[in-house]
This record gives structure tokens, sequence and C-alpha cells, in this order.
């Protein structure tokens, strides 16, 4: 689907270092190639390839993969229009103008500490004008708040997603404890699709602990490498048991690292 907002870079700063590097490389590859250098001319030839792709992927991950990728994991969890749903960490409002728009009669809430280190020009602002522009204003609510202690009351969510958000926080525990309130703010029979670049792991163990059912991890392919395979995104997804059933044994499905 056409995007009408704009939503800005992923960790810009990262993006400009791989095109920088890279540059750098050709430059003095070419300048090395004119003295009839070879060894430094292919070295860095070697070097200006290998940046510029990293770059190349990384550009096309934040500006068309990413958005690929998410509606493929919306349209497999098959909501049915009513849902109430949270974006933890939803940034200028990516995945969370994508929920919105399959959303007839429920909501969207988008929490986030709007920092620009992680995502260009990241603001409330701006993603109240993304939400407009995508004809979902409406549907949409935003907080500012941390992941940790979430502003919103136990069981509020039939759906809580977060895409490259929560590896931002610096330590597993705190990772762990966003986890913790993502599992706790989902009403019984919910569910949680997170997307992150590592520390996948821990939040697998975290919801097992947690008595979570149905927890699967799978990679998401090329499409969503910020650079390279090293730097690939890996997707959680986990269900929290239905009340009248009880907790039972949970279920690990296994999947990517």
């Amino acid at each position: 689907m056409e995007r009408r907002g704009n939503y800005g870079y992923d960790a810009p700063y990262a993006l400009v270092a791989f095109a920088a590097v890279g540059t750098a490389s050709l430059a003095v590859s070419l300048v090395s190639w004119w003295n009839d250098s070879g060894r430094p001319a292919a070295m860095f030839a070697f070097y200006a390839a290998f940046f510029l792709a990293n770059a190349a992927s990384f550009f096309h991950t934040t500006t068309r993969g990413k958005f690929l990728v998410w509606e493929e994991i919306l349209d497999g969890l098959r909501l049915r229009g009513d849902e109430q749903v949270l974006d933890m960490g939803c940034g200028r409002g990516a995945v969370l103008t994508a929920v919105a728009r399959r959303l007839r009669a429920g909501r969207a809430a988008g929490v986030d500490l709007w920092s620009k280190l992680d995502q260009s020009g990241n603001s409330s602002e701006v993603t109240l004008r993304n939400a407009s522009l995508e004809g979902v204003g409406d549907r949409i609510e935003i907080h500012t708040g941390d992941m940790r202690a979430l502003p919103f009351p136990e069981g509020a969510f039939d759906l809580v997603v977060s895409s490259l958000a929560i590896h931002n926080i610096s330590s597993n525990a705190d990772r762990a404890k966003a986890i913790a309130e993502a599992f706790r703010v989902l009403k019984p029979g919910g569910r949680l699709a997170i997307a992150d670049i590592r520390a996948t792991a821990v939040y697998a163990r975290t919801l097992l602990g947690l008595g979570a059912t149905r927890i699967a991890r799978r990679g998401l392919g090329w499409r969503f490498w910020y650079g390279n395979p090293f730097a690939g995104t890996t997707l959680v997804t986990a269900s929290k048991p239905e009340a009248t059933r009880g907790t039972g044994p949970a279920r690990f499905l296994g999947g990517a690292a």
C-alpha cells in the first residue's frame, strides 16, 4: 500500500557511517589506482564495496523493506478490526499506522520516549501528522512513556507490537522488564509480535517464564537486514493464556537466533 507519511530513517548515524566509510574507501582506492598502487587500490576497493553494500541494504530496509515485511506480519495476524492495539516504541508511526488501517472499530495506541538518536526527526507531533496523512488519525492515540513502566492498566490490549525499539534499552534486565510490561497489559488471549535485531532470545525466555504460550522466533529475511545478515531482524511472537484455561505448560516453538 502506498505510504503518505514521512517515517524518517532508523539509526541515522549508522546509515551515514556506512555511506561515509564506503565513499572514503572508494576515493582512496581510485587515488591508489591512479598512482599505480595495485594492492592498496584492491584493498580499499573491497572496503568500498562492503560498506556501500551495507549502506544500500540499510537504506532499503529503513525506507521500504521493513514496511513490506510488517504488512505481511500484520496480514498473518488476521485482525478482526475491533482490537485494542499497543505499539511499544512507535517512533514516527510506521507500524502504528499500518495497524490502524486494519481497525474498523478498534484503536491503536503508541508509546515512545521520542529519541532522535534512534530515529531521525522522531517526535509525537510527527507521528500524529503521519497518522493524519494516512487517514487514520481518528483511530490513534499517542503517549509519552517508558516501555519498562507502561502507562496502561493490566489487560488493556488485544495485541502488542514493537519494531526495532526494545533493543535500545541498555541492559537485558531492563529489556526483560519491557517484555514483562507488554505481557502485563495484554488481555487474556492477547498476542505479541515483536521484531528486533538483538536480544530476542532474552525476550523469548522472559515470555516463557511469564507463562506465555505459542512462543516462536523466526528471522525476517534480507528485506529486514540493517546492512548485513549479522544485523538481521528476528520476530518473536507469543500469546497470553485465556484466563479460564489457566497458564498450563508454556510452549516454545524455537526459531532463529
